[in-house]
């Protein structure tokens, strides 16, 4: 298997005095195919991590690869290319724009490449299909359950065929049922292949993946060794 996201001895600072170190010499690899749960308290440093992993801010030392790139060092263009393309991001708001159809909100996934309008609003319908929403794509967001517009945010994650999928609670504004229903929809992608990263607070939702437990900027636990 080849590594999808590699994470060396990173280093997250903060400016004060002294600084305060949220990430402290953080070593991660996560093969393509994998599901990740990233897991820890609040203050345990998992949502710099995420930070970190989704390009969304950089490392102050170390180095981070995903799908083979190191983005330490790459300009703000190029990083914000890496993140468009090679990341998916699925947060606990759905972040869907509510004058949209849901097939208009996941064909905004691809607004910035090179893709004309028709061939946007043809792969966001095959997106909606793959996670079950065929039916709502004419549906505003405030026509659709909860349930319903994760999986129009989840749908807009996958239309740019990205290496990774990076979930930031997604569960968190959902009631018990519809949480287990993204989770199992979550899992399902996974088995057809696509790479997941989950961050969650919540050990119950990451019971039977891969856990990574993060403390005070650190891992601390890993449920699985990784070949390197």
């Amino acid at each position: 298997m080849s590594a999808v996201l590699e994470l060396t001895s990173v280093v997250k600072e903060y400016p004060g005095a002294p600084p305060i170190r949220a990430l402290a010499g953080v070593d991660l690899r996560v093969e393509r195919g994998e599901f990740v749960a990233i897991v820890g308290p609040s203050g345990s440093g998992k949502t710099t991590l995420m930070n970190v992993i989704g390009a969304l801010q950089r490392p102050t030392t170390g180095t981070v690869k995903i799908d083979g790139v190191a983005t330490s060092s790459l300009s703000d263009s190029r990083l914000s290319a890496v993140r468009g393309r090679r990341i998916g991001f699925v947060f606990q708001q759905f972040h869907l724009i509510e004058g949209m159809s849901a097939m208009e909100n996941v064909a905004d996934g691809l607004l910035y490449a090179a893709v004309s309008r028709r061939q946007r609003l043809r792969r966001a319908a095959e997106m909606l299909a793959a996670v079950g929403l065929a039916d709502r794509a004419t549906h505003r967001p405030g026509k659709l359950s909860g349930g319903e517009r994760q999986r129009v945010a989840i749908a807009r994650a996958l239309i740019a065929d990205p290496a990774i999928v990076l979930a930031d609670e997604p569960t968190g504004n959902l009631d018990s049922a519809n949480g287990a229903a993204i989770m199992s929809l979550l899992q399902q992608l996974n088995a057809d292949g696509r790479t997941i990263v989950l961050i969650t607070h919540d050990r119950d939702l990451a019971q039977a993946l891969r856990q990574v437990t993060m403390r005070d900027g650190c891992i601390v636990a890993d449920s699985t060794v990784v070949a390197t």
